[in-house]
């Protein structure tokens, strides 16, 4: 097919199209057409990615208002509205590049199936966190609606037409009112009556009290498996809705009064309804801390308020869908069925950059649940058809290498990292992702010299691979060059300010040395860019629990934890109950932490988190014990690999206290003080652990260090074994 903008106003199916002036668009499969023209999906030959084009039909003053519009949607950065890429104009007119993702929208999920509660309060939810972000930019979106709302399939929603169908539907809607209906014969002006707000369809224009009473009644179509006056349309629709309220609505017995009470305040007349989405968020989160009723005939695992991709069976028939706002990086795989994925091959054709380019994008999602699975399939794909792909092979090594990273403890995934890796130079030397995948194994081996050398050949290759610039941030970190860690990870967030890895990893180096307000601030602008990574709000937490800050970081948690389980926050739930003398709890939130259903059961930190608190439990010291043996276990192989690194060395050499291994024990704690002096954290393990071997002097000079250099008094206060030291005149000496 010839390189295209966009088809003639009078092109049709079965027509060649033209070449445009822009000539770097590829025409596929049409999607949809709207008000303002019709929508395809592209190939951008200049970049390498599918794209979706729109048509703009109106000219004049209209299509400079669109075009605004567009412009305005494009600067919104809440994942859930999709990346406006360009505004462009040729001899037909202009038209506008979006990004192209995968989904259903919620009316096609309604007219197919039931819908459980919990996810539609979920999805509703998230409509509302993003929302509240475009009202605060002054944007409102004016038609909401199910067919404009489309779930990804790990159950994300993305927001179609933001913008865009705010300034047509002021166009055609801003005057609607009853007399109008009737007069024009319309059955429903934009497919939008159902979900106008009274106020609306009485002449009232566009308002973000409109959009909240529009994603009420998308609550309660949800809900209630239909919309209000479902057997109603155009004139006799609009008279219903100006006519009564959503209190004689017909709610099912079965529903729940709170989420019968939310429907009504999200509906209710001018002045009574909800007056943000902020208030919505908040009635949400007050729902789902109390027992929420399920539909039958679904099953939703009630720990999880976003659904994991397993739960959402929208690959079966998953179509290419295009809305505008949003970030590339959430671009991800259908999890499709057997059918499902054989419907797919057929409709679209094989093509391997798009497939590479999709496998890398899982990539970026690698502490996502299912992210590295599915960037593995791509990479497969690839490799079933050309074995000698050099790319291919060196991101399924990358993806071998995160899993890896994920524990560090099954060896068998670096081993085929690195395989990979070399399968990979081996076919193309000159490839940068060749060099950045050796540079993942060598991380991973605890290579740091040989893994920042293979990045910095990665960058010489190409100096705008992201990968290469994580990887060598990382590695710089945690070899402890903290200083060349902030350098690259400058140059990093010039580069890519929309990747929240970047402020993720300059977060931790800053709370690895201390700057904790630094850290904090990095934190919460990581969460702001990209509200739906748990990472982010397992980080901001431990930094706000280092500064005693427990009431924060418990709603911090809590924000997590309503996205996803994640071992991370479970560990430090557990910290701040722990530190709130709730041992029984940060017991139940460690065993979570460390479950095969929540967390990482190899994670050796969280075994000895479980440990410690255990001790503090009558009766519990043999599973104290037991916890300490595994945390041993699993971080064992890890030290043999990285004898110098003072985070394992000083763990290691109090976990062996614990187990009363005294000549190990020593020799570690001193190796560890003489790696990191200055470090609060090394200073305090090593004086727990002389204190446990019954040092005294030692464990007193150790935990004065760790308290001059910031280490947390509450902390101090809250070791059960430092009981004895506490009561000693030279721990109140200074």
């Amino acid at each position: 097919m010839a390189a295209t903008t966009l088809p003639e106003a009078s092109w049709t199916s079965d027509q060649a199209p033209r070449r445009g002036q822009s000539g770097h668009y590829e025409l596929r499969a049409r999607l949809g057409e709207g008000g303002f023209g019709e929508v395809h999906e592209a190939w951008d030959t200049r970049l390498h990615r599918s794209v979706a084009i729109k048509a703009i039909r109106h000219v004049g003053t209209a299509g400079t208002d669109l075009v605004r519009e567009a412009r305005l949607a494009a600067s919104l950065r809440h994942p859930a509205f999709v990346k406006v890429h360009a505004v462009e104009e040729d001899a037909a007119g202009q038209f506008i590049v979006m990004e192209l993702v995968h989904g259903r929208t919620l009316k096609e999920i309604l007219q197919s199936e039931t819908v459980a509660l919990p996810l539609a309060l979920d999805w509703v939810g998230q409509v509302a966190e993003a929302m509240l972000d475009a009202h605060a930019s002054g944007l409102v979106h004016g038609d909401i609606k199910p067919s404009n709302l489309m779930v990804e399939p790990d159950g994300r929603v993305r927001i179609l037409d933001f913008g865009l169908a705010l300034r047509q539907d002021a166009l055609a809607t801003e005057t609607v009112s009853l007399g109008e209906v009737a007069a024009t014969g319309q059955t429903d002006p934009q497919g939008t009556i159902a979900y106008m707000a009274p106020e609306r369809l009485q002449g009232a224009t566009p308002d973000p009290g409109a959009d909240t009473y529009a994603l009420g009644v998308i609550l309660y179509e949800l809900v209630c498996a239909k919309r209000p006056f479902a057997t109603l349309h155009g004139l006799a629709l609009a008279a219903a809705l100006v006519q009564t309220s959503s209190d004689g609505w017909d709610y099912p017995d079965r529903l729940e009064a709170p989420v019968i009470a939310l429907i009504r305040a999200m509906t209710a007349r001018v002045p009574m309804r909800i007056e943000s989405m902020d208030d919505v968020l908040r009635r949400l989160a007050e729902l789902s801390g109390g027992k929420v009723a399920q539909q039958p005939g679904t099953a939703v695992p009630a720990a999880h308020k976003r659904p994991l991709p397993r739960r959402a069976k929208l690959g079966a028939a998953a179509l290419l869908i295009v809305a505008t706002g949003g970030i590339l990086w959430w671009k991800g795989e259908p999890q499709l069925t057997a059918v499902g994925a054989t419907m797919r091959q057929a409709l679209t054709p094989y093509s391997e950059a798009v497939e590479m380019e999709q496998g890398l994008a899982a990539l970026r999602l690698f502490d996502r649940p299912g992210a590295l699975e599915t960037a593995q399939r791509h990479f497969e794909r690839i490799l079933a058809r050309t074995p000698d792909n050099a790319a291919a092979a060196a991101g399924i090594s990358l993806a071998h290498s995160a899993r890896y990273a994920s524990s560090r403890q099954d060896e068998t995934w670096l081993q085929k990292a690195d395989a990979g890796a070399q399968q990979a130079l081996r076919l193309n030397d000159q490839l940068a992702l060749a060099h950045v995948a050796t540079a993942a194994v060598r991380e991973g081996q605890g290579r740091f010299d040989d893994a920042v050398a293979a990045c910095n050949q990665a960058l010489r290759l190409d100096p705008a691979n992201d990968f290469a610039w994580y990887i060598k941030a990382e590695t710089l970190r945690r070899a402890r060059r903290y200083q060349d860690a902030r350098t690259t990870l400058a140059e990093a967030t010039r580069r890519f300010p929309l990747a929240r890895v970047f402020l993720d990893e300059l977060g931790s180096v800053e709370y690895e040395e201390g700057h904790l307000a630094v850290a904090e601030q990095l934190f919460q602008r990581s969460i702001r860019l990209e509200p739906d990574a748990v990472t982010a709000y397992a980080n901001l937490a431990g930094t706000l629990i280092r500064e005693n800050r427990l009431d924060e970081a418990a709603r911090v948690l809590q924000q997590g934890l309503q996205l996803r389980p994640n071992a991370k926050l479970y560990s430090n739930l557990g910290n701040v109950l722990f530190l709130r003398g709730d041992y029984v709890g940060a017991a139940d939130a460690f065993e979570d932490a460390v479950s095969s259903r929540h967390g990482d059961p190899s994670s050796y930190l969280a075994w000895a988190n479980l440990g410690d608190t255990l001790l503090w439990i009558p009766g519990r010291r043999q599973d104290a014990r037991r916890a300490y043996d595994k945390a041993r276990h699993l971080l064992g192989p890890r030290l043999e690999r990285a004898p110098d690194d003072v985070l394992l060395v000083s763990r290691m050499g109090l976990y062996s206290a614990r187990a009363g291994d005294e000549t190990s024990a020593v020799k570690l704690a001193r190796h560890a003080v003489e790696l990191a002096p200055g470090s609060a954290d090394v200073q305090f393990r090593a004086g727990l652990t002389y204190e446990l071997l019954g040092q005294r002097a030692l464990a007193l000079a150790a935990i004065l260090n760790a308290l001059r250099a910031g280490y947390p008094q509450k902390y101090v206060e809250a070791e059960p074994d430092l009981v004895e030291l506490r009561r000693d005149p030279g721990y109140h000496s200074e």
